[in-house]
């Protein structure tokens, strides 16, 4: 199993941070889009690093145009030598309505697969010589002269990952992405009942093999070096499952382990700006549906047995315990 970690937004404090991940051994490094530009970060680390992966995980796809996209992707993969993957996600409709002024389609996860499938036709054209004819419902690329074409394509195109929670975006990850990002909202029975079955439907029809897709998870964590470190990330964990969990979109995952009922009830209260007592409502039971509860020592072995056949690579927060223990789950998750 591949193990990434988050990478500081901070540009100027990026150098040191991407030398630490690579020398604790993680495989990958990743940003998301949240109070920062997703890019800029590993621009910054892909000249201060020599093997480390380097991720967006994830950047807004509907922000930007298939054409933004694939310069973005062509130039970190370039840059890294080889090391890039784009990560992709839909986000919802007011964040891209009211946050990004961007006009939202009633059908995400179609408009997704041709967003992706643009962003394949724009990299054939500089790659392989293709001549641009893509002509979809949300997108149209016809032109591309000399003087717009990239020259160091020695690399190619970068892998594609797509974040997905319901069964229909995750189809669409199997057909045409080369790698999906499962929401850390996510439990052990939902993977294996909704998110599986869905991705087996999109290999199918794309003619395509698990082989070559990897699965990203970036599971839940409780963890900590003595009582007080235990409690401060069963805290957080709990607070990040009743913030997933007031989402309406989200309610399968909920489904999946029995408390369905307990969306209505945390979207309620997240209207009233009650997100302490949210958290609260998270039982033990619920929190080990979603979270592997473990003592250091038994942190690895909790995630290879739950997921060890689902998943290619992980992320998690082990910031409770010390970095030699730190250290000896990423070799043991490496090794499993």
């Amino acid at each position: 199993m591949r193990v990434d970690a988050g990478l500081t937004t901070n540009l100027e404090a990026v150098p040191g941070e991407i030398a630490r991940l690579e020398e604790m051994g993680y495989n990958g490094a990743l940003t998301a889009e949240t109070a920062h530009d997703p890019f800029l970060p590993l621009a910054v680390a892909a000249g201060q690093s020599q093997e480390i992966e380097l991720m967006t995980s994830i950047a807004v796809a509907f922000s930007r145009s298939p054409m933004t996209l694939a310069n973005l992707g062509h130039d970190l993969n370039a840059y890294s030598k080889g090391r890039f993957i784009l990560g992709l996600g839909s986000q919802i409709k007011p964040h891209i309505t009211k946050r990004f002024s961007m006009p939202w389609h009633d059908a995400p996860a179609k408009q997704m697969r041709e967003l992706i499938s643009a962003m394949r036709a724009i990299w054939a054209t500089w790659y392989d010589g293709e001549p641009l004819k893509f002509r979809g419902d949300y997108y149209q690329h016809t032109l591309m002269t000399p003087m717009f074409t990239p020259t160091n394509t020695q690399y190619g195109a970068p892998k594609v990952f797509l974040a997905a929670v319901g069964p229909v975006m995750t189809q669409v990850a199997g057909e045409v992405a080369d790698g999906m990002i499962v929401h850390a909202f996510t439990t052990e029975a939902y993977l294996r009942q909704v998110t599986l079955p869905a991705l087996e439907k999109g290999f199918a029809k794309a003619g395509r093999r698990r082989e070559d897709f990897q699965i990203a998870y970036p599971c839940f964590v409780v963890t900590g070096s003595d009582e007080k470190s235990f409690e401060e990330a069963k805290a957080t964990v709990t607070k990040q499952i009743a913030f997933y969990g007031s989402t309406p979109a989200y309610k399968g995952v909920l489904d999946s382990i029995g408390a369905g009922e307990l969306q209505g009830v945390l979207n309620a209260m997240s209207k009233e700006g009650k997100w302490v007592e949210m958290g609260e409502l998270i039982t033990d039971d619920i929190l080990k549906a979603f979270a592997v509860v473990a003592e250091p020592k038994d942190v690895a072995a909790g995630i290879l047995s739950r997921y060890g056949d689902i998943v290619d690579r992980t992320s998690a927060a082990y910031s409770t315990v010390p970095v030699a223990e730190q250290k000896k789950i990423i070799d043991a998750l490496k090794a499993g």
